[in-house]
């Protein structure tokens, strides 16, 4: 159980860059920055003077809230 805990905690705290997310969500750069301004995308955190990252669980709890489509 605290093992867990532990793994939980880490993945709310772990960090992806832009091009990690990118792919993970399958947007461009400038349709993820779109949707962070249009407020349907978490936003960034900024990790140093020219880098921002996506905290993994914010970007987690978007896909989960994605309809699935279909390909057909």
């Amino acid at each position: 159980m605290a093992a867990q805990a532990i793994r939980q905690a880490q993945s709310e705290k772990a960090l992806a860059r832009r091009r990690q997310v990118e792919q993970l969500v399958q947007l461009s750069r400038s349709t993820l920055y779109a949707a962070v301004k249009a407020g349907t995308f978490p936003p960034p955190v900024r990790i140093g003077a020219r880098a921002v990252a996506w905290r993994v669980f914010d970007v987690e709890q978007w896909l989960e809230t994605r309809p699935l489509t279909s390909a057909s």
